[in-house]
């Protein structure tokens, strides 16, 4: 494996809603179910500042 950094903002720049820590962690940080953060990445897409602002409309 690789020890450099390239691409690691971009996947931190989003949200992969088939990882289930990922979608943990969003829901946690947003306090909101899982469920909703799904929801949120299926509506708005796997970016991060779109599925929170999208979470953050309902």
């Amino acid at each position: 494996m690789a020890s450099g950094s390239r691409g690691r903002a971009q996947d931190r720049a989003k949200v992969a809603a088939g990882q289930d820590h990922e979608v943990r962690y969003e829901a946690k940080k947003e306090g909101v179910p899982k469920d909703k953060v799904r929801k949120a990445v299926k509506t708005a897409g796997n970016s991060r500042k779109k599925v929170e602002a999208e979470i953050g409309r309902h």
